[in-house]
């Protein structure tokens, strides 16, 4: 499964990174269902241009020589966005002209020996000749545009993408890339010791990837895999909003995407918190396999019941992702570690499963039949030809009448009927309905 681009915006505030991260990404980053845990304010989101897939990432302005603490926490954010980066889009603004803090930013660039495409913003007269300083930055031709008029974002975009860099195909094949996300001091890092520790495990030689020094490929059974830890995600203090964001937010990003199975870490020892299911709401919204981990249940005090009524628990605040599994484990004493490699197994298995065409219609023509699709204005769905169109996560396409007729009780029944037929647990299922008009 190949990851998509990371592109970062930076600059110093107000030259219009973030009218420029709305313009391109603006109506894909609204979230139809209002379910608790699907992040909804964000510094990051998918983009298209031209088949080329990437995520973009908005930072806060950076202010280098402010010793404000908000404004080091920007600075911070700024440079793990830089380092994760595949492209770096540095902002400036054409009206206010070249300023001493551009330098400075412009320096920082320079050492990161990324890509670096130098934007001029805000020249709604689109006059060439206003960019002229700007190559005194040092970072090659400037690329004029005005985000508010829409003008040169196509040919900026066209950059970017020409920009990305080649695949590594050795990258590629590091084998089932695994994740570990989750708060801090949850016990990921120790959760990687024990999987590493294993009879029979073969820790690779291969130092850490450039782009990530946390990666650790390695052999168990013969089937090859990549470890990927990340910094624990935390809610920011101090800032106005009560987002997920936090600098180190973006190194999991990044591993979630490039990531084919997804644990999501949780500690058994303290409450299940709203970071827990916001973290959790991430991974399901990227449409990644995987499960919830509850580790540290040697330090919980048990009964015949306590499992029972932790995942009830869990369950309940987890009501968006009724496909998740669950693991109790603990990497201090071993606890039902040995089964986590098997359970990465088999949700990948379940998210990469085909179903063919006749198998799939014959499901969905029985849901039918059972319950009858619902009508609007006096017009009923009609659903008329059902085909999987894609894998990890699986994606089916379902051919109706007029998708405007399409409630989303019904498309969650026809769901609930596809899972009952066949075995996705683990791993979200996508449906898209599509219009064939009547002969």
């Amino acid at each position: 499964m190949s990851r998509k681009y990371l592109v970062a915006i930076v600059g110093r505030p107000n030259v219009g990174k973030s009218s420029f991260f709305n313009k391109i990404c603006g109506r894909r980053i609204s979230i139809v269902k209002d379910t608790p845990g699907v992040t909804r304010d964000r510094i990051y989101a998918d983009a298209e241009w031209c088949g080329h897939n990437f995520t973009l990432i908005d930072t806060g302005g950076i202010e280098l020589k402010s010793q404000d603490t908000m404004f080091k926490h920007i600075r911070e954010q700024a440079e793990v966005a830089i380092d994760v980066a595949d492209v770096i889009l540095f902002f400036v603004d054409g009206k206010d002209g070249l300023l001493a803090s551009d330098f400075d930013i412009a320096d920082i660039l320079r050492v990161s020996k990324k890509p670096v495409l130098l934007v001029v913003n805000k020249l709604d007269n689109y006059n060439l000749e206003d960019t002229y300083d700007f190559y005194q930055l040092g970072l090659g031709d400037p690329h004029a545009i005005s985000c508010e008029q829409s003008l040169g974002l196509g040919d900026l975009l066209d950059e970017v993408v020409a920009n990305f860099p080649q695949r590594n195909e050795e990258e590629e094949d590091s084998g089932l890339k695994i994740a570990l996300v989750g708060r801090p001091n949850v016990g990921k890092s120790s959760l990687v010791n024990k999987i590493l520790g294993f009879k029979r495990v073969i820790v690779s030689d291969v130092a850490g990837t450039t782009r990530d020094a946390i990666d650790t490929p390695f052999t168990y059974n013969e089937t090859k895999y990549t470890l990927i830890d990340t910094a624990g995600m935390r809610r920011k203090r101090g800032i106005e909003d009560e987002s997920v964001e936090d600098y180190s937010v973006m190194r999991t990003i990044s591993a979630i995407d490039r990531a084919d199975v997804v644990i999501s870490v949780i500690d058994a020892s303290e409450e299940i918190s709203e970071q827990d299911i916001r973290i959790i709401g991430y991974v399901h919204e990227q449409g990644k396999p995987g499960f919830i981990l509850i580790n540290k249940w040697d330090k919980v005090e048990k009964d015949t019941y306590t499992a029972d009524n932790y995942l009830k628990d869990l369950k309940s605040k987890l009501d968006f992702m009724d496909y998740a599994q669950f693991i109790f484990v603990s990497a201090l004493t071993g606890l039902r570690t040995e089964r986590i490699l098997p359970l990465v197994d088999t949700v990948y298995l379940n998210a990469s499963q085909k179903i063919s065409t006749g198998v799939l219609n014959e499901v969905i023509g029985e849901a039918v039949a059972a319950v009858e699709p619902p009508t609007s204005s006096g017009r009923r769905l009609k659903v008329q030809f059902t085909t999987q169109t894609g894998t990890n996560p699986p994606v089916f396409t379902i051919f109706v009448n007029n998708a405007t007729l399409m409630h989303f009780s019904y498309e969650r029944y026809l769901e609930n009927c596809m899972r009952r037929a066949f075995d996705f647990s683990g791993t979200p299922i996508k449906l898209i309905f599509k219009s064939k008009q009547e002969k």
